[in-house]
């Protein structure tokens, strides 16, 4: 493998006669850098770690012809996409269809004629040019859509919490409910991966879904009247009907705001939660029934949170219960019947975390 002039191509010439190799270095000497190559098995050795803008490769090589040295070269990632034009002194129909077959970008015969080798290479390092200039066009298309579709989601986001901010304000007993419910729907989620529970579920996409999705969980409660909301006593038979239809109330602003949404797991998720946060493990709940793991994995996990948090902060209707152990002891009660109960199960075991987040000495 012989080096020769630096120019900014780079053409590797794989060829067994020394006598191709001056003619090619002569006639394209203004066209680019001519690298060597006398078989195969060198042409592979020189594009371990280099990298041509194109390859003439000669076909009838002896031990590995030119034919299956291309098709290593395509099955080498950092080779793949160099284009190959052949090298052949036969004039055979068959063989020029073949070259073609192989990949190659173009096929020349032998003897070179200098016009024609010149003009071949030079229209093959143009379009290699294009092609990549094209590849960094797209790149740069591509991150920048990546950069817009970041944004969108982000504004999307920040529009849905300050929804969800919006009807927390409403319900002046709920405090900072929606985001604890979060961090401990976060909590659960995070150790049930990490105990191997629902992993075939539990993919880092859906859990970090569930998580965001966590605050819009009483976004029907926007439909609800205020002064069922913020009744400080407790409510009436019809009252509590009227409450209880906020999950279908939620899971129809989804259907009707949130569809156009750029990501369609995001938004099923959220509907999941908005709508089943309120069912049971013994299918007691409402708004429709369902019971077990018919219930969608993240709704069961929003409701151990958000049953936790009513029932350990205060509301405008209750003083909450203190300490968190006692909280824990009231919602282990609904093992089996109201909770899942390998989900429950986990959150008795994170109390530590629990109290650690709450602030509980």
């Amino acid at each position: 493998m012989i080096p020769e002039q630096n120019n900014q191509s780079v053409i590797l010439v794989v060829d067994d006669d020394h006598i191709n190799h001056m003619v090619a270095r002569e006639v394209l000497k203004y066209e680019a850098q001519i690298d060597t190559a006398n078989s195969g098995k060198d042409a592979l050795d020189y594009l371990y770690d280099k990298k041509p803008d194109m390859i003439l490769m000669d076909i009838r090589m002896p031990g590995m012809d030119g034919f299956e040295t291309v098709r290593k070269i395509h099955e080498m990632p950092q080779t793949e996409d160099i284009p190959v034009v052949f090298l052949t002194s036969e004039i055979d129909p068959g063989i020029e269809a073949r070259c073609f077959e192989e990949g190659a970008w173009d096929y020349i015969t032998k003897p070179f004629v200098p016009a024609v080798l010149t003009n071949r290479v030079k229209r093959v390092l143009e379009l290699n040019a294009s092609r990549k200039h094209m590849g960094m066009i797209v790149k740069q298309q591509e991150k920048e859509l990546t950069e817009r579709i970041r944004q969108i989601d982000q504004m999307q986001e920040a529009l849905l919490i300050g929804l969800a901010d919006m009807i927390e304000f409403r319900d002046e007993g709920t405090g900072s409910h929606v985001r604890q419910a979060q961090l401990y729907v976060e909590l659960i989620a995070y150790e049930l991966k990490n105990r191997g529970i629902y992993s075939d579920i539990l993919t880092d996409d859906y859990i970090m879904n569930t998580i965001k999705a966590a605050p819009l969980h009483d976004i029907g409660k926007i439909h609800v009247p205020d002064y069922i909301l913020q009744k400080p006593s407790k409510l009436t038979e019809e009252e509590f009907e009227i409450i209880k239809k906020h999950p279908v109330y939620g899971a129809d602003i989804v259907d009707k705001t949130l569809k156009r949404m750029t990501d369609n797991s995001y938004v099923s998720i959220i509907r999941d939660i908005v709508l089943y946060h309120h069912e049971r493990w013994d299918g007691k709940g409402y708004p429709t029934g369902i019971a077990g793991e018919s219930i969608p994995l993240c709704a069961r996990i929003m409701s151990v949170a958000d049953v936790f948090d009513a029932l350990f902060e205060n509301r405008v209707y209750k003083t909450g219960i203190k300490p968190i152990a006692s909280t824990l002891q009231i919602m282990e009660e609904g093992r089996g019947t109201q909770f899942d109960p390998k989900i429950l199960d986990v959150f008795m075991d994170i109390k530590p975390k629990l109290q650690l987040l709450t602030g509980e000495e």
